[in-house]
């Protein structure tokens, strides 16, 4: 299902796009192949002919005839592995890229309205984004469980990550007066008040809107 659904809206800018998905239990990926038979069968909501397969793969991303990936998605990965390993899988997956690829790399819950993830180039890593569902929200920091493997053990005092989730948070309760606009006018003021703070606030006010924080990596890292 992330397979297709991340087809069917890159579709919409990108018409040409191909989407393959890598997983490395051969049962999954033949479960995943039996279920695409229904789409090509035109008994779903997805189109029949979307560009959309599934192979056995992992880190290295084995695309046909030496093919490179413009950008590879990878979320709920590196969960599972020591940090320690995070470098050496971002490595092996970026020299698989496209010159101008971009990895992206995160962790999201089930539903992905909490998330966050690292953009990483041939450069190394880029930029961090968190991206949240803004109705209900009572904290910004609940991301703080949905980090990416890199930073998840860094959310402590001290370290730069700790310091922006907690600005996040002072800022978002600092703006509950604005909350009354609703939610999104609640968090362009925090997100404002970062920008103003001292934070490199990026990426575009249509993102923000959709409850999205872009600050550079350089921030953010480990110290």
């Amino acid at each position: 299902m992330t397979a297709l659904e991340l087809h069917q809206r890159l579709a919409r800018v990108r018409p040409e796009v191909e989407v393959i998905g890598f997983e490395i239990s051969p049962e999954r990926v033949r479960r995943a192949t039996e279920q695409l038979e229904a789409v090509r069968a035109g008994s779903t909501t997805f189109a029949s002919d979307a560009r959309v397969s599934f192979a056995l793969g992992g880190f290295e991303t084995p695309l046909p005839a030496g093919r490179r990936a413009s950008v590879i998605r990878a979320f709920n990965v590196l969960r599972q592995y020591d940090e320690s390993e995070v470098g050496d899988a971002w490595s092996r997956m970026v020299a698989r890229l496209q010159p101008d690829g971009v990895l992206v790399e995160g962790t999201c819950n089930e539903i992905g309205r909490v998330a966050s993830w690292a953009t990483v180039t041939s450069a190394g890593p880029q930029t961090f984004t968190i991206s949240l569902r803004l109705a209900e929200l009572e904290k910004p920091s609940i991301v703080a469980e949905r980090l990416p493997k890199a930073l998840i053990h860094h959310n402590v005092p001290g370290q730069p990550i700790h310091a922006l989730l907690s600005d996040l948070d002072r800022a978002w309760q600092h703006n509950a007066g604005v909350g009354v606009y609703g939610a999104t006018q609640r968090w362009l003021a925090s997100v404002e008040a970062l920008d103003a703070g001292g934070w490199s606030v990026l990426g575009a006010r249509s993102r923000r809107r959709l409850g999205e924080l872009t600050v550079p990596w350089a921030q953010i890292a480990p110290a």
